[in-house]
């Protein structure tokens, strides 16, 4: 089947969300599964134009993901805030607990929501707190260390 660049880079950013794909062998591969025709030159080209990077998993392999990218307005706004809001940080168990300046959790919460990420299950705010739950499968140590290198630069891998 004949898809056109737009309805490929769907696919393949449902698949790297789906399957761990760590090479882009595999990713030609499981393309070719779904029905698509692609050659690894074509699959080379949209993993660069998807901002596609490899990340390492909980159990220490590499995956591709989507580098998330936050570029409207109303979320460089988010962003700003956050940036500016966040305290410090600390974990337990599968929860990231974020310490911001007073009356500012909600709008943390939001640029955390934002980032669309799939390995945190959501978020719960209060005036200078955001619990953040990661799902069980991930590190929590390593999402409190990409939250916290958000705040920093603005750059997430969700």
């Amino acid at each position: 089947m004949k898809l056109g660049k737009r309805d490929r880079h769907k696919k393949i950013l449902e698949i790297i969300n789906d399957i761990e794909i760590s090479t882009q062998d595999e990713l030609v591969e499981q393309l070719k599964e779904a029905g698509l025709n692609v050659t690894q030159a074509t699959v080379s080209r949209d993993v660069k134009e998807l901002n596609i990077v490899k990340a390492n998993t909980a159990n220490g392999k590499q995956k591709f993901v989507a580098m998330r990218s936050v570029s409207d307005p109303g979320t460089d706004k988010l962003l700003k805030i956050f940036s500016e809001a966040v305290v410090s940080s600390a974990h337990t168990g599968n929860l990231v607990i974020i310490s911001t300046l007073p009356g500012m959790g909600q709008a943390c919460a939001s640029a955390i929501d934002a980032m669309q990420s799939n390995k945190i299950a959501g978020t719960i705010a209060g005036d200078d707190t955001v619990f953040v739950a990661v799902h069980e499968i991930f590190s929590v140590e390593e999402i409190e260390e990409q939250i916290m290198q958000f705040a920093k630069t603005g750059e997430y891998l969700g």
